[in-house]
């Protein structure tokens, strides 16, 4: 069963990886775009510089890993916090509500600059802007789990004399869960965009960084091998959750 559900992506895959290696090796691609062949890679050339610069790109990947992972923990336990809070007082709610909200509406690009310049170069600027990106996703579904709470249970466990605590423990909880998780996994998605804004604002390595560079040095090909690797670090990330979720929520 699991190995129908991967099948079809993993041949369209392949079928992409295919056109792209016909019209890379034939030329074909850098004559449609008008620039030289060494701008235009093609998948074998990609693999062949994962293969060549392992050790600086692996290097470099796991500086981003560790921001990313810090990020996303920071915006976990932060979402999870209000998310809760805004369930627990509709006047919270309300106030503060329209901040997540409008929290969405800075460009990174614009305040991981500032962030940098207010925190310096180290690891906290990133993990400010990870954790800015992937808060929203993580609090709106929790809050959306929390009160979708069936309200015929909460009468229930009022019956029997259960305490707020009681109630929000063993009926709320369970029915934010599901909610909990589909915030995780598309933070998780998301959260490599924010550390690669996070290190081109300013980072002197990681993978958004080592892309800079790059880009700069015209190695087209290491810049495809680096984005390859944060596009395995995010379904990585993405795939764990969703492991986590079927141990945790059992029911579903």
């Amino acid at each position: 069963m699991k190995f129908r559900i991967w099948l079809p992506p993993l041949l369209l895959l392949l079928a992409l990886a295919g056109l792209w290696q016909l019209a890379a090796s034939s030329g074909f691609m850098a004559e449609v775009l008008n620039l030289e062949d060494f701008l235009v890679p093609s998948p074998s050339q990609i693999l062949d510089v994962l293969w060549e610069d392992r050790s600086l790109i692996l290097q470099n990947a796991g500086t981003t890993l560790v921001e990313i992972v810090a990020g996303f923990c920071l915006a976990l336990v932060c979402g999870i916090a209000v998310a809760v809070a805004f369930r627990g007082s509709e006047t919270v709610r309300r106030a503060g509500y329209p901040l997540v909200v409008a929290s969405q509406t800075i460009p990174i690009v614009v305040i991981a600059p500032i962030l940098v310049v207010w925190f310096g170069y180290g690891i906290w600027p990133k993990l400010a802007i990870i954790a800015l990106i992937c808060f929203f996703p993580i609090v709106v579904n929790t809050l959306d789990g929390l009160r979708s709470t069936d309200p015929e249970a909460v009468r229930m466990m009022r019956s029997l004399d259960a305490s707020k605590m009681g109630i929000f423990r063993r009926v709320e909880v369970p029915t934010a869960l599901p909610g909990l998780f589909t915030g995780a996994r598309i933070a998780a998605a998301i959260a490599v965009i924010g550390a690669v804004f996070g290190e081109w604002a300013g980072s002197d390595k990681g993978l958004g960084h080592l892309i800079l560079q790059d880009n700069a040095q015209l190695e087209t090909a290491r810049m495809f091998a680096s984005v390859l690797v944060l596009s395995l670090i995010a379904i990585s990330l993405y795939s764990l959750i969703g492991l986590l979720e079927r141990a945790v929520v059992r029911w579903r």
